[in-house]
């Protein structure tokens, strides 16, 4: 994982004790889908090419992943790939710890992070191929 640093007014509002998950491929099934709550979260903010999540928290259950599944551009029905990545609290000198991005792709799950303790608070983000775009992706933790 790496640390980015943005200048984000939101990233002040959330901390948590959880420790760092680690990060994923873009290859991922298995065990660590079982038990896997699917949320579609609302948006939280925009900044530098990205679009973020609202803050999620991983609730009580048996998943161990942060993954995205049925991605997809409304305005362009073709396009069902993105590049998403995950930034989990708490903050580490004023900012989160990133995991590296991954390209996930229609409705097939892609792993974002792996070992993943409930109770983690974390933001997924994406990179936007134009300024209003707005990808729709379901998220399973």
């Amino acid at each position: 994982m790496r640390r980015l640093t943005y200048a984000l007014p939101i990233l002040a509002a959330a901390l948590s004790t959880a420790p760092a998950p680690t990060a994923a491929s873009a290859t991922g099934h298995g065990q660590g889908h079982r038990g896997c709550v699917s949320v579609r979260p609302d948006v939280g903010f925009y900044q530098a090419g990205r679009v973020a999540t609202e803050i999620l928290t991983v609730p009580d259950s048996p998943c161990r992943t942060i993954s995205v599944s049925h991605v997809k551009d409304p305005a362009s029905p073709s396009d069902r790939c993105q590049t998403f990545l995950v930034g989990f609290y708490p903050l580490v000198n004023g900012s989160l710890t990133y995991t590296d991005p991954v390209t996930a792709c229609g409705p097939r799950r892609t792993v974002l992070a792996r070992d993943v303790p409930n109770g983690t608070r974390y933001i997924v983000l994406y990179d936007v191929d134009y300024l209003e775009q707005r990808i729709q992706f379901r998220v399973h933790h």
